[in-house]
């Protein structure tokens, strides 16, 4: 079928067929009858708002004058009494925009459909993320619903000049996606590269939601676990990146928003550092910047500073293990960091109601009995436990799996390789940051490298607001 036809039982033949009717409850159509035309109405069930289909649909038994049926724009101006209104010929956009919630009307006589935006999506409350908690501040957050997610954006930032461009991605799914951005501060180049990107893309499905699009952007590197991108539920956040020229987009079904361009000082910002005055939000910053750093040290650390107990001084002599050791300190850590995951996991698998008693149960067994058994010493539990807390201190999940992953390759050089290991795996991990690109190419630790003091000091120290607007 190339074009709509004038003759309405054509059409109600050809999109009955194409959209399977038969075959699917929730696709409903019913025939009307507006001033003696024979009309198709076109929709999805749950998708539509039966209150306002209703009243529109009794608005239309209303019209007497023929004239308000001339055509299509006449129609859908004079007749519909509702805002969002449009007029397509291409049956394949018709049938896009019905699997997507809208209302299509043909009326016979007329050679176009007449698409009615009157759809809603089941959804979630907008209440405060579970990873992305704050002191003090808002408590809203993103769901799963494109439209309201934009909307939440444009609470914040009330000017023309933010703009929201959509595409839609996939050639089945045709998942819906937001590009926002504030027109005047905005990289058009950065721009340019993730629209064409998006627009270009050749799939199916975004079947992971926002880490499909994160693909679609940047083809990883395997072995380099750091992320490139600042994935929030915080629509203060992002009205926050907006503000200072990053691009937001946002993803049809998904709650998390990716911010782009990200270097590790974004990753490493959170709201609280905001939502406090300027000397109590430099001390979250710098306490979170320290806790990163022994999260990747602390453990290769002690184990390099156990294999050389004679060098130590006496303030120090307290790391040292005085128990008997049956399993090497090495293959403790190394045990202790995949079965902390399989607790992870078995938590997040837990229902809810058996959570506490069996975390309790967990707690002992890890925290008494592994030591009494002689598997693990007292100390490699306590280390464990701190890295294990502190990744927490991250906003990101992304972020802490890298520490992780590097903790563990800087703990295997060393128990391999002793000092030569530790500073291999040092340099190795450093290369590695500064080898890892953002979207807009510059270095993974900007300001940092290359030096840039004046904005380095933003990321280290909270300013005062005046200070930043300057």
């Amino acid at each position: 079928m190339m074009a709509i036809s004038t003759n309405i039982f054509t059409n109600i033949d050809e999109f009955k067929g194409r959209l399977n009717c038969d075959k699917n409850f929730d696709i409903v159509y019913r025939t009307l009858t507006i001033c003696n035309r024979t009309c198709a109405l076109f929709f999805v069930d749950g998708f539509a708002k039966d209150g306002v289909m209703s009243r529109i649909i009794t608005s239309f038994y209303a019209i007497k004058d023929e004239n308000q049926l001339k055509d299509a724009h006449t129609f859908s101006k004079a007749a519909v009494p509702y805002g969002e209104v449009a007029i397509l010929h291409d049956p394949d956009a018709i049938i896009t925009a019905i699997l997507s919630g809208q209302s299509a009307l043909f009326v016979d006589g007329f050679d176009q459909a007449v698409l009615i935006d009157a759809r809603t999506y089941p959804q979630r409350s907008t209440s405060e993320p579970d990873k992305d908690k704050v002191f003090r501040g808002s408590r809203d957050g993103f769901v799963e619903t494109l439209v309201l997610n934009t909307a939440l954006i444009r609470r914040r930032i009330r000017t023309p000049d933010l703009c929201v461009q959509h595409i839609s991605v996939g050639s089945d799914s045709k998942t819906d996606i937001a590009i926002c951005y504030i027109d005047g501060r905005v990289d058009t180049k950065l721009l340019e590269k993730v629209t064409n990107k998006l627009k270009e893309a050749k799939v199916t499905a975004l079947t992971m939601n926002q880490e499909s699009v994160s693909e679609l952007l940047i083809r990883k590197k395997w072995y380099n676990p750091f992320p490139k991108f600042k994935f929030t539920e915080r629509p203060d956040t992002t009205a926050a990146q907006l503000l200072e020229g990053d691009i937001a987009i946002v993803v049809d079904n998904s709650p998390s928003v990716l911010i782009v361009p990200s270097t590790i000082f974004h990753i490493m910002e959170e709201a609280n550092d905001y939502y406090f005055p300027p000397l109590t939000g430099t001390y979250l910053r710098l306490t979170r910047m320290v806790i990163m750093i022994l999260t990747l040290l602390l453990t290769p650390t002690w184990i390099l500073l156990t294999q050389f107990p004679e060098v130590l001084p006496n303030w120090l002599s307290f790391i040292l293990i005085t128990d008997e050791i049956k399993v090497p300190l090495l293959l403790q850590l190394l045990i202790l960091e995949i079965a902390i995951d399989g607790m992870k996991l078995a938590s997040l698998n837990t229902p809810n109601t058996l959570t506490t008693s069996l975390s309790i149960i967990g707690a002992i067994i890890v925290g008494d009995y592994a030591v009494q058994s002689g598997w693990f010493n007292s100390q490699a539990l306590l280390y464990t436990a701190f890295v294990t807390l502190a990744n927490y201190s991250q906003p990101g999940f992304e972020l802490g799996y890298a520490l992780k992953f590097m903790r563990i390759f800087l703990l295997i050089m060393t128990g391999a390789f002793n000092i030569w290991g530790y500073s291999i795996g040092l340099v190795l991990i450093f290369i590695m940051l500064v080898a890892n690109k953002t979207m807009s190419g510059r270095c993974y630790l900007y300001p940092l490298i290359p030096f840039d003091w004046k904005v380095l000091k933003r990321h280290i120290f909270r300013a005062q607001l005046d200070s930043e607007n300057n």
